[in-house]
């Protein structure tokens, strides 16, 4: 990944969103964001610069698993990062499918700012 690479953040939680906007951000990086899944792949459509991907896995109108497979369809280079908090079902479930549908990491949310500086890093790297 180069330098100028963006991170997207797919998330439906704009709080959770921001936040991880901001840690993102405050190290350096260029974030780009999306409500849902429909709007993460026309943001990747439209930016060439997007590097990696942070994203949710519970989201209405394009969930995070269908999400992750047509991004790995048209981007096969593209980093990903999945992230949940579970739902109706434990969490690790969502993120191990998430790991076999494509996903390069995953996350269990909540999650602290250097837990999610360690898996972007190692993803970069």
């Amino acid at each position: 990944m180069k330098i100028h690479d963006a991170i997207l953040v797919i998330e439906d939680d704009e709080d959770i969103r921001q936040m991880i906007c901001e840690i993102l951000e405050e190290e350096g990086y260029d974030t780009l964001q999306a409500a849902n899944g429909l709007e993460g792949i026309e943001m990747l459509r439209k930016h060439q610069e997007i590097g990696v991907i942070v994203t949710d896995l519970l989201m209405p109108e394009k969930e995070g698993i269908e999400t992750i497979t047509d991004i790995r369809k048209d981007y096969p280079r593209l980093r990903i990062l999945a992230i949940s908090g579970g739902g109706i079902c434990i969490p690790e479930s969502y993120l191990s499918l998430a790991k076999a549908m494509g996903a390069d990491a995953t996350l269990s949310k909540p999650f602290g700012t250097q837990e999610l500086l360690d898996a972007i890093e190692n993803l970069i790297h």
